[in-house]
């Protein structure tokens, strides 16, 4: 009986592609895979395992075109801007969104029969707000600035239904469809 050789994932790699910094991952799949990421235009390409380096060389140099659109399209988003905010930007959009968020939460609160307990805004780079149930505590993100109001309003909502039921399972659900029907739409203008 032969012995069978388990593959694993290797850690990434940074290969230079045409003067492009190229995260390679070589994993057990049968195709190639290529992403260019937020917040910084990270690109990233997942490979076969024994796939040579030159046909990922190849791939990268014919998608070239691409790349650039894509990373210029990050650059331009909200969430490039906020990667290269300077800390005057920063207390800019804290000040808006503090002189926003109150009057959210005080036309919000008697709708949805909660009280919210203290509110604190930080810069975030991986979510747009928390919330403490026990406390009542919520902290929003300050880059919220940079977005469409009703992101804003969508991310108030979402906290102070966290009040009402603690994860993100079909209650929650329901309560954020019966509070704000077009929450989704909302929250897509955040991704």
């Amino acid at each position: 009986m032969a012995a069978t050789r388990k593959h694993k994932n290797q850690p990434p790699e940074l290969v230079f592609i045409d003067g492009l910094e190229v995260w390679l991952t070589r994993k057990a799949i049968k195709n190639m895979h290529l992403r260019v990421k937020p917040p910084d235009g990270r690109i990233e390409v997942s490979a076969p395992l024994r796939l040579p380096l030159a046909t990922v060389r190849k791939f990268v140099g014919e998608k070239r075109d691409w790349i650039e659109r894509q990373q210029q399209a990050i650059a331009a988003s909200p969430r490039g801007e906020a990667a290269a905010a300077t800390p005057e930007e920063v207390a800019q959009w804290r000040a808006v969104v503090q002189a926003c968020v109150p009057p959210l939460i005080a036309a919000w609160e008697p709708i949805m029969g909660v009280k919210a307990g203290k509110i604190a805004y930080r810069n975030m780079t991986s979510r747009w707000g928390s919330c403490q149930p026990a406390t009542g505590r919520i902290c929003i993100n300050v880059r919220l600035a940079l977005y469409p109001p009703e992101c804003l309003e969508y991310v108030v909502v979402h906290e102070l239904c966290h009040l009402l039921e603690r994860g993100h399972g079909p209650r929650f659900h329901a309560l954020m469809d019966a509070f704000m029907p077009d929450w989704k739409a909302r929250r897509a203008k955040l991704r």
